[in-house]
């Protein structure tokens, strides 16, 4: 007889509690569960035994649950062997800790949940560092109670020393001590990161990037329009380190494409604080293409979460951007035509689909036009002794060519009308007329040679 080495997975249980109070954004609690459950699914080890929504007209703050819906889960779960519980929302230490005594299983929030997912998925070594960051921030707060081993730990030999330091204390301090480790860590891999950015910021490409609700297809899009491999999967965060790749549009525009994390709603903050440097590509991108899944009827919701994200990274209201309605191909006719009707009032929105390639000509010719209209070219004679701004622009990688005339050192530059901008707030002795964001000229043309 042959036995299986195979680890047998994880039987686990979701559960959605019900408060009908507009927690989740208005989301309906049927969608939220089946957004849990495929959290749940995109984690490996697990085995989904299905999910509930659980009525809970005012939490618990012991136990979450009433006694009699706690009583009853616990009977399920022993009949069903179910061995991880998985709510979808926050639970605080002392719930966490009275539940998994009442129901002897292991218990994980929506935060937890999503953490667990992040370090399982996680691939460069700034992801790893970014989500045990996180983790960590997420497993301070969880000390308080949370542990019946926390008990306080007396201090000097036999009775004669006083009480010392107590086990959450001192818990607490390793937690710190490994934090400011792997912040450390990061820094040096930023460091390193941001030499790449250098290095790509010297070829004058626009940065498209690429946002959007986790499993709206953006890494499909981002592998029809680049030939790139990167995973794409029915499943949420199927990716989660950034990806770039260079792309030939219509009339001879290259451009960076950038395939970034997707976003969810309830993100945990320790996540958005810790992948604000991982999504900088975002905050420096010269447009922003937000994908939407059109065929998930919760569509409007997650592009207000994905838009209340951008807004708590920092993301510039001034980035153009254009909405990209995706899977039109899971659209019934009906459906379909009202999305289309919808699209065509809007001139920043176009319906099609990453999979089929429907729609996406369009879009590239947007995006063409956008860029085309981004990148100007300008004369500038800059003093001989305004080395910084010479330096800044070698940096940007905005210089085409430069020559020494008697006024002063003459440069050709190529670049965006926000490098343009940019450039005049940091060196407004010297800097030129500059396009504005907006389209709007100020004193000269950008194309007119200028001297100060």
């Amino acid at each position: 007889m042959t036995h299986s080495t195979e680890a047998r997975p994880t039987r686990a249980l979701v559960l959605h509690p019900d408060t009908r109070a507009g927690d989740r954004s208005g989301r309906e609690p049927k969608h939220a569960l089946e957004e849990c459950i495929s959290l749940a699914h995109a984690l490996p080890g697990l085995e989904v035994l299905g999910g509930d929504t659980v009525r809970l007209p005012k939490p618990h703050p012991g136990m979450l649950f009433g006694k009699g819906k706690v009583e009853e889960l616990r009977q399920r779960i022993e009949a069903d062997e179910i061995e991880l519980i998985l709510i979808d929302g926050t639970v605080t230490p002392v719930q966490q800790r009275n539940l998994e005594k009442v129901w002897k299983v292991k218990l994980l929030d929506r935060t937890g949940l999503i953490l667990e997912i992040f370090a399982d998925r996680a691939a460069t070594r700034e992801g790893v560092l970014q989500v045990e960051l996180a983790a960590l921030t997420y497993q301070r707060t969880r000390l308080v109670r949370a542990w019946t081993h926390l008990e306080r730990q007396r201090g000097g030999l036999g009775f004669v020393g006083g009480p010392g330091e107590t086990q959450i204390e001192a818990d607490r301090r390793a937690i710190d001590e490994q934090m400011t480790k792997l912040r450390r860590q990061l820094d040096k891999v930023v460091k390193t990161r941001e030499l790449h950015r250098a290095a790509r910021a010297k070829v004058p490409y626009p940065v498209v990037a690429l946002v959007g609700y986790t499993n709206a297809g953006k890494s499909t899009l981002f592998n029809r329009l680049t030939g790139a491999d990167v995973m794409a999967k029915d499943m949420l965060f199927a990716t989660l380190d950034p990806t770039m790749r260079a792309v030939d549009l219509p009339h001879d525009t290259k451009v960076i494409l950038s395939d970034t994390v997707g976003f969810i709603s309830d993100l945990p903050t320790q996540l958005v604080a810790a992948f604000r440097a991982t999504l900088e590509e975002v905050l420096d991108a010269d447009l922003i293409v937000h994908v939407r899944d059109i065929s998930h009827p919760d569509t409007e919701l997650q592009a207000r979460d994905v838009e209340t994200i951008l807004e708590a990274l920092g993301v510039s209201d001034d980035i153009p951007r254009l909405e990209m309605w995706n899977k039109s191909d899971a659209l019934s006719m009906d459906d379909m035509q009202a999305a289309a009707n919808l699209a065509a009032r809007r001139d920043d929105v176009y319906l099609g689909s990453a999979l089929t390639g429907q729609g996406l000509t369009r879009l590239l010719e947007r995006i063409a036009n956008e860029m085309t209209a981004t990148l100007t070219e300008t004369t500038l004679i800059l003093p001989f002794a305004a080395g910084k701004a010479r330096a800044w622009l070698h940096e940007e990688g905005a210089v085409l060519s430069e020559a020494a005339t008697d006024q002063g050192t003459e440069f050709t530059v190529r670049w965006t009308a926000r490098q343009a901008a940019r450039f005049a707030a940091a060196f407004p002795e010297v800097a030129p007329a500059v396009v504005q964001p907006d389209g709007d000229e100020q004193q000269s043309a950008p194309n007119e040679p200028w001297s100060p």
